[in-house]
């Protein structure tokens, strides 16, 4: 029986790339049992959006980078917080692989708030270098490590008194930001900007803050007619939080808001609320599990009567929240569930889910998935005169709804070459196309 010329060809392609995959293998096989500990320890750097990947493979070129944890001997996990000066804190995780499976270690630093973005990846570079010393302090080599320090001028270091603080932990923050495009047959405007003032001591937690809005919209259409479109919005906003041990902390909230989207002229908030972090909160760069109770009340003042007939009512209100965070070797997950219901009307409720993983499955491939999903009941705003067409397609008004909801998912798959040590910024980073 003659064998068509096509099956022949698969044939002879299949047998290529099983002989290519076993030499692959065998190189693969031999280096590692050739090299051994005379290589470069292999870092793999977790460092989701903290760190300057190229600027560190740069500054650190005495180890081999490499792109999956599979392939490391040290694995490095950066996590990140705010502090009361609204810096940010940075801690290094630094997690012992094959030979050094028993070695681990943590560096905290902290980057201040005033520091620019190359300083900051300097502070960040120079932690993970400290943190290096006693890995490659075990391999052959090691004699060419050098260590050198640098004492700070006029204080003796260690035990020096803090200087006084004149503004006793007060950060304040503003922004301003200003959107403007358009082509002949159309424009549209947007500015919006922020005011906020934080204090954050072991004991205690405060946050005030206010932010505003505005939109417009301008069209001219073919026969000449114009519309316009306009919206506006603003929320006066406090937080006040007391800790109570490791793992409790009670506080309240208060707000007053405005929204035209929300058919909103006035709604003042205010809700005491109790708080339970399974894990100490002086683990919560990796993980925490809090549940949260809160009990309050709002009063409304609509721009338009409500599809209750109401201009103007006060409400109470209770919610539940229980949210999962927790950044591991593996991974990172995070889950916030909350559960909401008028204390007069338990059938005008929410519920609201908010999750996100992102999951190493196993070398080179990773899963990602993130949405929102909410189930409404309680939409009292919702003006009866309903929404113009207009209102509808520019979205300048809540409709009715009994869910909304976003999904997304995705995976990556990477292979190839286990190292990541060059760096080659010609072109930029993207294709261009």
């Amino acid at each position: 029986m003659r064998i068509p010329s096509f099956f022949r060809g698969w044939n002879r392609l299949t047998v290529a790339l099983v002989v290519m995959s076993l030499a692959l293998a065998s190189s693969s096989t031999v280096y590692a049992q050739d090299a051994g500990a005379q290589r470069p320890i292999r870092l793999f750097l977790d460092c989701q959006y903290e760190c300057d990947m190229e600027f560190t493979r740069t500054e650190i070129p005495w180890v081999d980078h490499v792109r999956d944890r599979a392939d490391a001997d040290v694995h490095v996990l950066v996590t990140t917080r705010s502090t009361a000066a609204n810096a940010r804190e940075f801690t290094l995780t630094f997690i012992g692989l094959r030979e050094f499976s028993t070695l681990a270690d943590t560096i905290v630093t902290v980057s201040p708030e005033s520091d620019s973005q190359d300083r900051r990846r300097r502070v960040v570079t120079e932690a993970l270098k400290r943190g290096l010393v006693r890995y490659v302090a075990r391999r052959p080599g090691s004699e060419r490590l050098t260590i050198t320090y640098a004492a700070p001028s006029g204080t003796s270091g260690a035990g020096a008194a803090p200087a006084r603080d004149r503004w006793n932990l007060w950060v304040f923050r503003t922004r301003a930001n200003s959107y403007l495009n358009g082509e002949e047959s159309s424009r549209s405007i947007n500015v919006n900007g922020s005011v906020s003032a934080n204090r954050i001591s072991p004991a205690w937690k405060a946050n005030v803050s206010l932010d505003g809005n505005y939109g417009e919209n301008n069209f001219t259409f073919q026969d000449g007619t114009k519309f316009n479109s306009y919206s506006h919005g603003y929320g006066i906003r406090e937080l006040l939080v007391k800790s109570l041990g490791p793992h409790w902390s009670a506080g309240q909230r208060s707000s007053i808001t405005a929204s035209t989207y929300q058919n909103t002229d006035l709604a003042f908030r205010f809700a005491p609320a109790v708080e339970y972090n399974i894990f100490p909160y002086s683990e919560s760069t990796r993980r925490q599990l809090r549940l949260q109770y809160a009990i309050g009340a709002t009063h409304y003042r609509y721009e338009d009567t409500t599809i209750f007939d109401k201009i103007r009512e006060t409400r109470g209100d209770h919610s539940v929240l229980a949210s999962l965070d927790t950044r591991q070797p593996w991974g990172s997950v995070s889950i916030a569930l909350e559960g909401r219901a008028l204390l007069d009307d338990p059938k005008k409720n929410r519920l609201e889910l908010n999750p996100e993983f992102d999951i190493r499955l196993f070398r080179g491939l990773s899963l990602n998935l993130f949405g929102y999903v909410s189930l409404l009941r309680d939409q009292l705003y919702l003006a009866k005169g309903g929404a113009t067409d207009e209102e509808v397609l520019l979205r300048r008004r809540q409709l009715a709804t009994s869910y909304q909801y976003f999904l997304g998912a995705g995976l990556s798959y990477t292979f190839g070459s286990i190292y990541n040590n060059v760096v080659n910024p010609r072109f930029g980073n993207s294709a261009g196309y």
